[in-house]
């Protein structure tokens, strides 16, 4: 084999690692620490400001997203991507499925409590549709949701996939994640 043919390949190999470290060591989103015990490096979400770029559906809700990413220790931009996903910004938004409000969270009344879960209403420890429709609550519900989950599951693609509709896989997560790095 002519060596010639292996230098462009090793090239463009090269050229995507570096690409690749520089976008992750540039991210205002992802700071790299170690721990105290020196172990390897882990990804520590840093809250930020919310992206001016949002529509203003999303935006007339910054003071409400922004206090409940600093106590859930969540980017205020992934709860606003989730808010985008979910309702558009809508406060009164109510899904098919009897999902409510700006984060869509099922609530323990309403057509939600037909939903069966071995026997018992599946979200019979949830707020109320009331509560769920009050736009501080509800962001601060759905964050409290998606801190746990990411806790729960390790990332926030897995999060997402546990937090979305139970029927679409991934798709769900691929699009939040979209939104997410589309407004940083």
């Amino acid at each position: 084999m002519n060596p010639n043919k292996l230098i462009l390949p090793s090239i463009l190999g090269i050229c995507g690692m570096v690409i690749g470290l520089v976008g992750l060591v540039s991210s205002p989103r992802v700071t790299l620490a170690a721990s105290s015990s020196g172990n390897a490096p882990q990804e520590i979400e840093s809250p930020t400001a919310l992206s001016r770029k949002y529509p203003a559906s999303i935006l007339q809700w910054e003071k409400f997203i922004l206090k409940s990413a600093q106590e859930n220790q969540l980017d205020p931009n992934f709860i606003a991507a989730v808010m985008l996903q979910e309702s558009g910004g809508n406060a009164e938004a109510y899904s098919s499925s009897g999902a409510v409000g700006l984060m869509q969270v099922m609530p323990c009344d309403g057509i939600a409590q037909s939903f069966l879960c071995n026997g018992q209403p599946c979200f019979r420890n949830r707020p109320t549709m009331q509560q769920l429709y009050d736009p501080a609550f509800n962001i601060d519900y759905g964050s409290r949701m998606l801190a746990g989950l990411i806790k729960k599951y390790g990332s926030q693609q897995e999060a997402l996939y546990h937090y979305g509709p139970i029927d679409v896989g991934y798709r769900y997560a691929d699009a939040v994640m979209s939104i997410y790095s589309t407004y940083p």
